[in-house]
């Protein structure tokens, strides 16, 4: 009988570095994300703010600094609050992109269930008022028609707003492990889309 242990599996090849940027709940063992990190071969993640978790500028710092330490192109990979960060950083900072997956931004104006930050804490931390110019990288927003953080039409209208081509997934909930987002390999398809896209010279 074969033996496999030890084997590594081989790493999906990108001519970007992926980016990971998690949401509030930063590294969940089963989450997409971390699944996703461990089958790429050219990959890094935002770690966890150590002070202030909810703070929104320590959090678009801690994607600053890792963006300091990649060479050549660079895909972002961000989920829930995580695009937040990533719209902030954005409106922030001056880097060329290859481009940014966006999957299920929690909208802020939305009421959320007790067990997340409440919009007025989270308003008083900076995350709003959220930028909404048009993004100068080409981005894919992931979006659900049955997410419990926001309304299907409000994803639809930050989209457009970031200049971002809409994928909507059905009713898929918060694409989080809650949700049965596990592994998740349409991830993989949208990076590999993304790293096919032509830069201007």
């Amino acid at each position: 009988m074969a033996k496999f242990t030890g084997v590594e599996m081989e790493k999906i090849q990108t001519k970007a570095t992926i980016l990971i940027i998690p949401g509030l709940r930063d590294h969940v063992p089963e989450h997409w994300q971390t699944i996703l990190e461990t089958k790429l071969a050219k990959v890094r993640s935002v770690p966890p703010v150590e002070t202030n978790k909810l703070n929104c500028e320590n959090r678009v710092a801690a994607i600053q600094a890792q963006l300091e330490q990649i060479q050549g192109p660079v895909i972002l990979v961000a989920h829930s609050a995580g695009v937040l960060m990533t719209i902030h950083w954005a409106a922030k900072y001056q880097r060329p992109i290859q481009g940014a997956l966006l999957v299920a931004p929690p909208d802020l104006n939305e009421s959320w269930p007790e067990n997340y930050p409440s919009p007025t804490v989270l308003h008083q931390e900076g995350w709003s008022p959220l930028p909404d110019q048009e993004l100068p990288f080409p981005s894919i927003l992931v979006a659900s028609t049955n997410d419990h953080l926001a309304r299907y039409e409000a994803v639809s209208e930050m989209a457009e707003k970031w200049g971002s081509r809409l994928v909507n997934l059905g009713e898929v909930g918060h694409l989080n492990p809650a949700s049965g987002f596990g592994y998740w390999p349409l991830a993989e398809q949208f990076i590999q889309q993304l790293d096919q896209v032509e830069q201007p010279a």
